[in-house]
């Protein structure tokens, strides 16, 4: 892990840390409207993610919470302006692994913010990706799908929505562990691999459950496996790439955590932890987030932080090895 990272995440965690009760300059937090960065297009998986969490944060902090979307440079836009939004509890960022642990190895310096200057606050969600095969792979199971890429080296095109996400990783993961050499194909979101997927111009995909059920249910693609360490609880039938000889390892999901700015007061901190973890214990919303491919974590301020430091680990390994750099 880079010097800065760790940097950040030490800082990070004495925010976790701290006793807290809510002092007089902090006062009855929050008394006004909160606004949920999004840092993704509306009407995708993660602004659904985004809505259904503001609606039921709205009952727990008896606020409104205004969901804004700001798309855009991998997330990174989103993750600027709260970086650059008064700390004061009332600018939060929706954010996912790409903004806050894989972005600073495959951008490195051209990164429009400084992860020191997020504090990480409640992990939401971790949400496996699924590798989906369409009928240009008449592979029917993982273990023949990898015989025929290794019958075809360097043939074999994979898509996902773009360069250095998690979906990449999957398939570079996958790439390192197997022994075997695919094509990368980036697209700039789901609706683009999906259709070519579907259509036979390319034969395979990471990409989220929630976005693959309806390919999935009309039969046009097929699933081979979830990126998660064991089979999930949304999708049950389909098995882990774990499952597969030699990729017994095999464990990369994407996930999705709320920050504000660094300087935000820790009792207001640990206040939207709080409240964040109390929404994710409502059943009604644990259900809706589960059909929409979601694994529920509710952590403290300080577990998520030290979440974020060995998934950056995780990722900062793949991109390396897999030589994975913004052009």
């Amino acid at each position: 892990m880079s010097k800065s990272i760790k940097k950040w995440l030490v800082a990070a965690s004495v925010v976790g840390a701290l006793p807290w009760q809510l002092h007089a300059e902090t006062g009855s937090y929050p008394k006004q409207a909160i606004t949920l960065v999004v840092p993704f297009s509306p009407g995708g998986g993660v602004d659904v993610m985004g809505r259904l969490l503001a609606e039921r944060l709205r009952q727990t902090l008896n606020q409104n919470i205004i969901v804004e979307n700001r798309p855009g440079a991998s997330g990174m836009l989103g993750a600027s302006h709260v970086v650059r939004a008064k700390p004061d509890g009332y600018t939060v960022l929706l954010g996912s692994a790409g903004e806050t642990a894989i972005n600073p190895y495959v951008y490195g310096d051209r990164m429009s913010y400084q992860l020191d200057n997020l504090q990480p606050v409640a992990l939401l969600s971790r949400v496996p990706n699924v590798l989906l095969a369409g009928p240009a792979m008449e592979a029917a199971d993982m273990a023949s799908m990898l015989d025929y890429v290794r019958a075809n080296p360097g043939r074999v095109n994979y898509a996902t929505s773009g360069l250095g996400n998690p979906q990449h990783l999957n398939g570079a993961l996958l790439e390192h562990q197997a022994q075997v050499s695919m094509v990368h194909i980036p697209y700039r979101g789901a609706a683009g691999q999906l259709a070519d997927v579907a259509g036979g111009s390319v034969e395979l995909t990471f990409v989220s459950y929630a976005a693959a059920v309806p390919f999935l249910q009309s039969g046009k693609v097929r699933a081979l496996a979830v990126t998660s360490a064991n089979r999930t609880g949304f999708a049950p039938d389909i098995p882990a790439l774990s499952e597969t000889p030699g990729l017994e390892n095999y464990d990369l999901s994407n996930w999705f955590g709320l920050f504000v700015p660094a300087a935000t007061p820790a009792e207001i901190v640990q206040a939207l932890n709080q409240a964040t973890n109390e929404a994710l214990a409502d059943p009604e919303l644990a259900e809706k987030l589960q059909a929409q491919g979601a694994e529920l974590t509710p952590l403290s301020v300080a577990d998520f932080t030290s979440f974020i430091a060995q998934e950056s680990s995780k990722y900062e390994q793949i991109v390396r090895e897999a030589g994975i750099v913004a052009e």
